[in-house]
């Protein structure tokens, strides 16, 4: 019997799809304890996602001493963009408060996901996004985080109008004082850096100039930092110095947005005398102030509208993170961070831009100045003389410009002015 033989092609099994997984965490607090927390956090999800079978490790998004709350968590707008952009199909996330503690936030988050096909797990809840019950367990569970932060909140408050009834400040940093039982006591080095600040201003010293000397010196804010405009002024502008306190000038909007807003009669205010020992007279507080509004007189000019420039809040420092400034030079407008301008090259080595470089490249990338604001959300300037165009659909545009020789740096006004000195020196003497 003849043997026949029949080949047979078998069909190619394809691998399952591994399922890309992110984590998510956050703590609410910026103490050691916190911090460690959030570092324990990171670990377990690590090995979490990586010891399960199926699953890719697609990295921990953590976030420090930011709330539930609130909107702008940097890492966790940098997992939804990497959701969006399709490089996580899966995020693990310790519970809804810890996601978000605003009811609508959290399901505005959870339904774009579903859309694009991202599940979000709630670990502490059992609880997947993307299944049939999901949206309705968690907004009911959301709406009891929702409460629970109220009432946190409303708890906090009380706590504060009670301290301040009883002439309690509620924050103890103060430069020139530490907080000890309720009360401040004078440090006197850092005491005589706040009659410096005081003296310095009242003899005609600028804000930046102060600023300049105190850095030039060694001399650091109540927090170690380098000073800066703001931090001279919270300076001159505080009234504890006296020896008095005005308590509760500020207020909380809500518990959700957290905006600190000007107590202008909305909430009753708190005046203490002779609270504590003063590093500056009432007086000389009060010429302080004076000497203030003055010298802001003196350059606002009611009615005279103030010049915007296309670039204006678009070009932001890739070193310092400020934003740039137009200034005008001998050689032409051009574009400087705030920080180099202020400060420095020792704070931030950036370069200046020139405008029509800047208008020239734009051009090239948007085919028109005009729809700047349409299109990008920032201009970053980086080192190398690099432009990063960064625009509202996620994508970037990289640019590099290049230095102007010295010829086109010269005005037609500078130029001018070197023809007659070559002319002066070209005359015989005598």
């Amino acid at each position: 019997m003849e043997r026949r033989i029949k080949q047979v092609l078998l069909q190619k099994m394809q691998a399952p799809k591994l399922t890309r997984v992110a984590a998510y965490a956050r703590v609410s607090s910026g103490k050691d304890a916190m911090l460690h927390s959030l570092s324990a956090q990171v670990s377990y999800y690590n090995d979490l996602i990586q010891r399960h079978p199926g699953w890719v490790f697609c990295g921990v998004y953590a976030d420090e001493a930011l709330t539930g709350t609130r909107a702008d968590r940097e890492n966790f707008a940098r997992l939804l963009n990497d959701c969006r952009a399709g490089k996580v199909d899966m995020v693990i996330t310790k519970s809804i408060s810890r996601f978000a503690r605003n009811t609508v936030t959290l399901l505005e988050t959870v339904r774009e996901l579903k859309l694009i096909g991202v599940d979000v797990y709630f670990e502490e809840q059992n609880i997947h996004s993307i299944s049939a019950d999901g949206e309705l367990m968690l907004s009911i569970l959301a709406s009891y985080a929702q409460e629970e932060s109220l009432s946190a909140s409303e708890n906090q408050k009380w706590r504060i109008k009670r301290n301040f009834e009883n002439g309690m400040p509620w924050n103890g940093t103060l430069l020139g004082y530490r907080y000890d039982n309720g009360k401040y006591i004078i440090v006197s080095e850092e005491a005589e850096t706040v009659r410096l600040i005081f003296d310095s201003y009242l003899s005609g010293t600028g804000i930046t100039a102060i600023m300049k000397m105190l850095n030039e010196k060694g001399i650091r804010s109540r927090n170690g930092n380098a000073w800066c405009k703001s931090s001279v002024m919270r300076v001159l502008r505080n009234y504890a110095y006296t020896g008095n306190l005005l308590l509760q000038q500020t207020y909380r909007e809500n518990h959700l947005t957290k905006c600190t807003l000007q107590n202008n009669g909305e909430l009753p205010q708190y005046h203490i005398t002779d609270s504590h020992e003063p590093i500056i007279s009432l007086r000389q507080f009060n010429a302080v102030q004076e000497e203030i509004k003055r010298r802001a007189d003196k350059h606002t000019h009611p009615g005279v509208k103030q010049n915007t420039y296309p670039f204006t809040g678009m070009v932001v420092c890739g070193g310092c993170g400020k934003h740039y400034r137009r200034k005008v030079t001998k050689t032409g407008p051009v574009w400087i961070c705030s920080t180099f301008n202020t400060m420095g090259k020792a704070y931030c080595p950036s370069k200046q831009i020139p405008e029509t470089t800047l208008i020239s490249i734009t051009e090239e990338v948007l085919g028109s100045t005009d729809a700047l604001y349409d299109k990008i959300t920032a201009i970053r300037a980086e080192k190398d003389n690099t432009l990063v165009f960064c625009f509202k659909d996620g994508s970037e545009t990289v640019k590099r410009w290049t230095d102007r020789s010295r010829a086109e740096s010269w005005t037609e006004e500078m130029k001018e002015s070197a023809r007659q000195k070559a002319l002066e020196r070209s005359k015989p003497y005598g």
